[in-house]
């Protein structure tokens, strides 16, 4: 984090990130001192409610965070910067997006948690786009125009008031992950209810993670169903840029028992703060996870640490565990909408535990051609997995086992969303391996 002192004594010159929060209400033009270095720029956890006429002049910016302002309008200004392709303005107050505003260069724009009810039909000219995010609206419907976006890999819709899943979107070549729950069409079957533990129940230690959802701690239990250290979640309360955590809550509940999943021992009640939460058998410390989140550049895919890799042997059965569990979602309706290897959590002999289930969404078994479509858009994302367990196997080359597995991954990916297996199909051909 910088100061506004140092951008106005001159100490940031040569600068090509620079993040600043600092209670500003007016956009402060000594930023414009950097213009010939600056590619970053954070102004989150401001009060900003406008941009200057000439923003366009930060020639060289790439990436600009505005989360957590007040802005009412996307501003237009956006689209005269040249090489800006990443946008945030989650959590602001923006109402309106102005077609102008939508800088063709786009890549991946985040809108999570503002008051939009209406798209342009201008954002058909994002070819480029890859990743948006839109949970958290008061959107009715998605422009056709969206169908244009070829290379729209992610979309999150989540906690929205859509009266419908237009056909047209479960076409798209290369959307990969997608959430939709909290909508008007979305389909709330009846959960199982889990049972109770008290929060006073529960002694917390540590956090053993956060996410947007919620934090994980490491916990004891004094009941009688679930004695000795335990994990809970407790959830924020409030919409993430996948969706509403009621609504993760009970996907990860109606999933059921599966060896890939995380074990489920109850749900909390009587958090002082009135928040929810579930209680879950604690992963063994011998797990770790199998990726890291996407990156800037990286946008939609995953990235691994610098020498990791697999045997042929791990990644097979990580795959197989994965298809499983899949397989069994979409017998239940579920679709998980965040397949990917940073979800997933693995040990040395292969065992996989996947996890967070906070772009899930239901939908209506009864609906064959939606079905159909929703597993087959999902198994693009198990093609991608394939691709990244692949790319860290040391055994890869001349093997029969991976050149079938590369057959499987492009099957999986194929832009004709018709031409995908299932995967119950993939399961069963995993095994085989």
């Amino acid at each position: 984090m910088h100061t506004l002192d140092q951008l106005k004594n001159g100490s940031l010159k040569g600068l090509t990130a620079l993040k600043l929060s600092a209670n500003l209400s007016v956009f402060p033009r000594e930023i414009f001192d950097l213009v010939d270095t600056l590619e970053v720029l954070d102004l989150s956890g401001n009060c900003l409610t406008a941009l200057p006429a000439d923003f366009g002049r930060l020639k060289k910016l790439r990436i600009f965070f505005c989360s957590t302002n007040l802005f009412t309008v996307l501003p237009e200004v956006l689209a005269d910067c040249p090489l800006l392709d990443i946008v945030g303005f989650k959590a602001n107050q923006i109402e309106k997006i102005p077609a102008a505003s939508l800088n063709p260069n786009l890549r991946w724009l985040i809108l999570t948690d503002n008051r939009i009810a209406e798209l342009p039909s201008e954002i058909g000219n994002c070819q480029k786009m890859q990743k948006l995010m839109l949970a958290g609206n008061r959107l009715t419907a998605l422009p056709e125009a969206l169908a244009s976006c070829s290379n729209l890999s992610l979309l999150r819709m989540s906690a929205n008031k859509l009266s419908e899943l237009p056909d047209w979107l479960l076409s798209m070549p290369r959307l990969s992950w997608l959430a939709f729950s909290g909508n008007t069409f979305s389909t709330h079957p009846a959960i199982n209810p889990l049972p109770v533990v008290a929060w006073d129940d529960l002694t917390l230690s540590r956090v053993l993670g956060e996410g947007a959802s919620g934090v994980i701690y490491q916990a004891s239990s004094r009941t009688e169903k679930s004695t000795g250290d335990v994990a809970v979640k407790v959830f924020k309360g409030e919409v993430t840029s996948d969706g509403l955590p009621e609504d993760e809550m009970n996907a990860y509940i109606a999933a059921g028992h599966h060896p890939g999943l995380v074990a489920l021992l109850g749900r909390i009640a009587g958090h002082p703060e009135g928040k929810g939460g579930l209680v879950m058998e604690l992963i063994p410390e011998k797990f770790f996870n199998l990726g890291m989140p996407p990156s800037l550049e990286s946008c939609t895919r995953d990235v691994f640490k610098p020498g990791q890799t697999l045997s042929l042997r791990q990644s097979l059965k990580i795959a197989e565990t994965i298809a499983s569990l899949a397989a069994q979602l979409h017998r239940k309706g579920i679709m998980h909408g965040d397949l990917y290897a940073h979800n997933i959590l693995v040990d040395q002999d292969g065992n996989a535990l996947f996890g967070d289930f906070g772009a899930a969404s239901f939908y209506d078994l009864n609906d064959g051609k939606r079905s159909f479509a929703l597993e087959r858009l999902e198994v693009r994302a198990f093609g991608y997995l394939l691709d990244d367990l692949l790319s860290i196997c040391t055994e890869s080359a001349g093997q029969t086992t991976s050149i079938k597995l590369r057959e499987l991954c492009e099957r999986c990916l194929a832009p004709d969303v018709h031409l995908r297996p299932g995967f119950q199909y993939l399961e069963a051909e995993l095994r085989r391996l």
